[in-house]
């Protein structure tokens, strides 16, 4: 419960940027965390979001009311979503963030919970200038089964459709078979000129290893840049009137994995800025190839090596592709570190913060577990909240019962003693209050007393005269006495066994919640056909809490049963003495042949 409290404390916040906006949530971005050491300048990072970070049910089921603000909490970022998806609660959206660099992370929010909020994002603000191509690949929007669009603001959509994942890398990957390739027409954003800067990236995973084929060319005439796999290995080659040059062979790819390639010319190295070309695998640079890059002014194709013109397509790519992007600069090599850091499998660049509520509250992961319990596991909770009622009541109820009867007990034990001659006049030496007098009608021991003295008063009556009793009169009367025992033990140990359900059933009943969970979590995993730790985390944090309802439930009951238990045998253990006390005393003052005293009958006849 400390911990719960500490999570929902109010946070120190500063200013809110839009009051519209019922949630937010910091996000860090550490360039250093993500192996970058030197400066990477404005860059477009990818924030994908889930229900481990962020909760979607509080968020528009079309994601319109996204915002990203920066650090000052006044100043919009540029973004775009690529892929909004509230059945499955995952997201994937490109944000600018300007003057990245290691050694200073970058702090920004993000801002959602406005039903009223129109849907913003414009992707082709969200990169630079020299930003020639954006392929995302991505089935969001009607794009399915269509040629992918370009994200920039050069517009360079494709000619040609190819099969797309929707589990691919980044919210959907294009899927080739080697025998098809993706082209974009010629445009003045395409060209190339000879000895100028470029870059080219994308996400490849081959789907066998030791492949030969193309990844991306552009041929013009006897130009050409091709990016390709030569037995799993990947090159560039660049052509031109010289002839060919290829980068030496670099370790080849293994299958069913995901790798940023990145080309380069124009620096990373080049002596003279221009000659020579640099081959990157997920960020570090593997392999150079010497020479400017020649003049191309045709169309590109992806996923094979297509002529230009539409010629016959060879070397064909098998695997999936995901984002591509053409840039007329050279990136810097802490810029593709970043990206191939940050767009991976294992996000390093990014760390989330927990969400904040305009009140200034953060449910932190309290809030992100009880956003992922499913209906099943309510239910489950439901059944354990009732279980738990029913426990405390026995607790709260049998606890008073105990502690009355232990005080009572107390005062007629007391009194009890105090008798010397007349056992039927309980206040024959020291006369009770009326308080004493109520108190002593919760007395266990008060009432077997007095069922002993009606049998005892009984006989007198019988008999004729008081103070006589035979040794058969006075087993009778033990075994009446022994009856209310029996009696107020039940008394004792009624609702108990609610305790021992509560503990015993609980934790079953919790573990049942908590498989089923799993069952679900793993279910939906299937039908999404995507494997994500940060997708499955949530879902199995909530099955789990099932299980921590029914040890709620369970832990409190075992040690009040326990409590209690020793509290009823305390007086268990009393009853039993006092039956015997009883019964000597009273063979000591009534014996056989005994003429009589005058007795007066107190209890059961006041």
């Amino acid at each position: 419960m400390a911990a719960l409290l500490c999570l929902l404390m109010p946070l120190s916040a500063s200013a809110w940027w839009n009051k519209e906006w019922s949630f937010r949530k910091p996000i860090t971005a550490d360039a250093a965390a993500a192996g970058v050491t030197g400066d990477v300048g404005d860059t477009v990072v990818l924030v994908r979001l889930h229900e481990g970070v962020m909760k979607f049910g509080d968020a528009n089921a079309d994601g319109g009311d996204l915002r990203f603000i920066a650090e000052d909490d006044a100043t919009p970022l540029k973004f775009h979503v690529e892929k909004f998806d509230p059945v499955f609660n995952m997201a994937f959206v490109w944000v600018h963030l300007p003057a990245v660099k290691a050694g200073a992370p970058v702090k920004f929010w993000l801002y959602y919970g406005n039903a009223k909020a129109a849907k913003e994002g414009d992707a082709s603000l969200s990169y630079d200038d020299s930003q020639a191509l954006v392929w995302h690949f991505s089935s969001a929007e009607g794009q399915a089964g269509q040629p992918p669009v370009d994200a920039s603001r050069s517009r360079n959509n494709a000619l040609n459709a190819a099969a797309t994942d929707d589990s691919g890398l980044i919210g959907g990957s294009a899927k080739f078979d080697g025998a098809q390739a993706i082209g974009a027409a010629p445009s003045t954003t395409l060209n190339i000129a000879a000895g100028a800067p470029l870059t080219v990236s994308a996400w490849i995973n081959p789907e066998t290893a030791d492949q030969t084929a193309v990844l991306f060319a552009q041929r013009d005439g006897g130009n050409a840049l091709v990016v390709g796999l030569d037995r799993g290995a990947p090159y560039v080659e660049i052509s031109d009137a010289a002839g060919s040059r290829r980068s030496a062979p670099a370790a080849a790819i293994a299958a069913a994995s995901w790798h940023h390639l990145a080309v380069v010319f124009g620096g990373n190295g080049s002596t003279d800025g221009a000659s020579q070309g640099n081959l990157f695998v997920d960020g570090q640079s593997v392999a150079t190839v010497t020479g400017p890059l020649p003049a191309l002014t045709t169309t590109i194709s992806l996923g094979a090596d297509a002529a230009a013109g539409g010629g016959a397509i060879s070397a064909g790519f098998t695997g999936e592709i995901d984002e591509l992007q053409i840039a007329h600069s050279a990136r810097s090599a802490g810029w593709l570190t970043l990206a191939a850091n940050n767009q991976g499998v294992e996000d390093k660049l990014l760390q989330f913060g927990a969400d904040e509520g305009l009140s200034g509250f953060s449910t932190g992961y309290v809030g992100i577990i009880m956003q992922s319990v499913t209906i099943d596991a309510w239910v489950i909770i439901g059944i354990l909240a009732l279980i738990a009622l029913a426990s405390y009541a026995v607790m709260y109820t049998k606890g008073g019962y105990c502690g009355r009867t232990n005080r009572a007990n107390d005062l007629f034990t007391r009194q009890f003693q105090t008798l010397r001659s007349d056992l039927t006049n309980l206040e024959s030496v020291q006369p009770l209050n009326e308080d004493e007098r109520d108190q002593l009608e919760d007395s266990s021991l008060y009432r077997m007393y007095k069922s002993g003295i009606r049998e005892i008063l009984h006989r007198f009556e019988i008999a004729g005269r008081p103070g006589a009793l035979s040794a058969e009169s006075i087993e009778s009367i033990r075994a009446s006495v022994d009856a209310t025992s029996v009696r107020e033990n039940q008394r004792l140990s009624k609702g108990m066994v609610v305790l021992t359900i509560a503990i015993s059933g609980g934790p079953f009943i919790g573990l049942l919640g908590t498989v089923v969970g799993v069952m679900i979590t793993f279910a939906s995993i299937a039908a999404a056909g995507e494997v994500n730790v940060n997708a499955i985390a949530p879902g199995i944090s909530a099955a789990l809490l099932a299980t921590v309802a029914g040890m709620a439930v369970a832990i409190p009951a075992l040690f009040a049963y326990n409590f209690l238990l020793g509290r009823i045998k305390d007086i268990q253990a009393n009853m039993a003495v006092f039956v015997d006390e009883f019964v000597t005393r009273m063979a000591e003052m009534y014996p056989a042949g005994n003429d009589g005293h005058n007795i007066r009958a107190a209890v059961g006849h006041r």
